[in-house]
């Protein structure tokens, strides 16, 4: 694997370049690293790293409003963009696709059996649809593109259920906590016997595992309605 790679920053045209170690500054990009003097190879900024070329102090005080390298450092960070080597590219796309076909099973359903397409359909949709995924932007980012380019694929509807639920007594507390966490809570109503009667405003492809989650705390005994 390669000892360095080069995080780089366009200001106003002008460009930047700072060497750094791969996997420290990826974990420090990914916030999970705070002392970025481990990641430096250097404290030289440039503005071509291949041939040695440095920018001016005019230059770095126009485009960092300082000549400090540590602080023109962190900025690049924050603002540019690290150069990734392969192996980690193949990773976070990897992760990142992983983490893209959790969310549209979660928040879309097939619109003719309202239920969440499987991950493996989805994946394969998005081979199908030859869906291109950027490992540094955020899932919010792209998900809602890659959804457009599914579509020519599969049917995807994004639409909330709202659920209503009648919790015994003795399995309301605890299954209050698990309301709260999966879905917004339209109205709630503490029945004079302890059982709990609530809206529950939900994406609809969560439903299995609202009512999955409240069958296993309430062995059973939960009403889950659907409502219009």
């Amino acid at each position: 694997m390669a000892d360095t790679t080069v995080v780089r920053y366009s200001f106003e045209g002008e460009k930047f370049e700072i060497l750094v170690k791969p996997d420290l500054a990826l974990e420090y990009k990914l916030g999970k690293r705070k002392d970025i003097s481990e990641v430096l190879v250097s404290d030289e900024i440039y503005t071509d790293s291949g041939k040695g070329i440095k920018p001016s102090t005019e230059k770095l005080l126009k485009a960092f409003k300082t000549e400090d390298p540590t602080e023109i450092a962190q900025i690049m960070f924050q603002k540019g963009e690290l150069n990734l080597t392969t192996d980690q590219r193949r990773k976070m796309i990897e992760n990142k696709r992983k983490q893209i076909v959790v969310f549209i099973a979660k928040t879309y359903v097939d619109p003719k059996s309202h239920l969440p397409h499987p991950p493996l359909r989805i994946e394969q949709a998005m081979i199908d649809a030859r869906v291109s995924i950027d490992p540094q932007k955020s899932v919010d980012e792209q998900v809602k593109d890659i959804v457009e380019k599914l579509r020519s694929i599969i049917a995807l509807k994004s639409e909330n259920l709202k659920l209503e639920i009648i919790i015994p007594a003795q399995y309301a507390s605890q299954s209050y906590s698990v309301l709260k966490s999966v879905g917004s809570l339209q109205t709630e109503e503490w029945q004079n016997n302890g059982s709990l009667k609530a809206i529950l405003e939900i994406p609809a492809a969560a439903r299995p595992n609202v009512i999955d989650r409240l069958g296993s705390i309430t062995k059973g005994s939960a009403s889950v309605e659907v409502i219009h």
